[in-house]
C-alpha cells in the first residue's frame, strides 16, 4: 500500500486576490498623483486632472476584474471576501475625501457614505456572531457602481474649462451623486431591516 500524499493547502495568493491587493496598494498611489495635479483654472483644459480621472476609471474597473477572476477560476476565498469590500470602500472614501478637499463634493456625501459603512460593518459582526448570513443585495452593488460613476464624473469635470457644456455636465453628475447618496442610505436601511431579527435576538 503506497503512502498517501500529504495534502497541499491552497494558497490565498490567487490571481483574483493579487488584483485586489494591488487595488488597495494603488489607492494611496492614485491619491498622491491626484494631489500633484491641479484642476482646470476655468480657462484651459487640465491634462493632469484628466490623468487623475483616467487612473480612477482604471482602478474602478479592477473591481470587476478580481470578481471575474475569482468566479471563472473557481477560486473564491475567505481572504478575497474580506479584502474586496475593503478595497471598494477605501477607493470610494479616499476619492470623496479628495473631492471634498478640492471643493467638488459636499461633506454630507462623505458623512452618509462613512456612516453607512460603519452601520453595515457593525451589523455584519453582530449577525456573524449569531450564525446568520445576509447575502449581498443588488442595492449594495448599485450603490457602489453609482457612487463610482459620480466620483468619476466630478474628476472629469475638474479637467474641463468653464462653459455651457461643463455646466450641463455638472448638473448631470450632481443628479447621479444624489442618486448615489439615496442608494447608499437605502441599502444601509435595507441591511438593517434584514439584520434586525439577529440584532434583536435575546441571548
Amino acid at each position: 500500500m503506497s503512502p498517501s500524499k500529504p495534502s497541499v493547502r491552497p494558497s490565498i495568493m490567487t490571481p483574483a486576490n493579487i488584483v485586489t491587493i494591488a487595488r488597495v496598494v494603488c489607492v494611496p498611489i492614485w491619491l498622491a498623483i491626484a494631489e500633484a495635479f491641479p484642476a482646470s483654472d476655468g480657462t484651459k483644459f487640465s491634462w493632469g486632472a484628466l490623468l487623475t480621472f483616467l487612473l480612477y476609471v482604471a482602478l474602478s474597473f479592477t473591481d470587476k476584474l478580481d470578481g471575474y477572476l475569482a468566479r471563472s477560476r473557481n477560486e473564491v476565498t475567505t481572504f478575497g471576501k474580506f479584502l474586496d469590500p475593503i478595497a471598494d470602500k477605501l477607493e470610494v472614501v479616499v476619492a470623496l475625501a479628495f473631492l471634498l478637499e478640492r471643493g467638488l463634493c459636499s461633506s454630507w456625501v462623505l458623512l452618509v457614505v462613512v456612516a453607512r459603512e460603519f452601520l453595515v460593518s457593525g451589523l455584519r459582526m453582530v449577525v456573524a456572531a449569531q450564525g446568520t448570513v445576509i447575502a449581498a443585495s443588488n442595492l449594495g452593488k448599485a450603490k457602489t457602481a453609482t457612487t463610482m460613476v459620480a466620483i468619476g464624473g466630478y474628476l472629469f469635470l475638474a479637467a474641463l474649462p468653464a462653459g455651457g457644456f461643463t455646466n450641463a455636465l455638472h448638473t448631470i453628475v450632481f443628479i447621479i451623486m444624489i442618486a448615489a447618496v439615496v442608494l447608499t442610505a437605502w441599502s444601509g436601511i435595507d441591511y438593517f431591516v434584514k439584520a434586525w431579527p439577529a440584532v434583536s435576538r435575546m441571548d
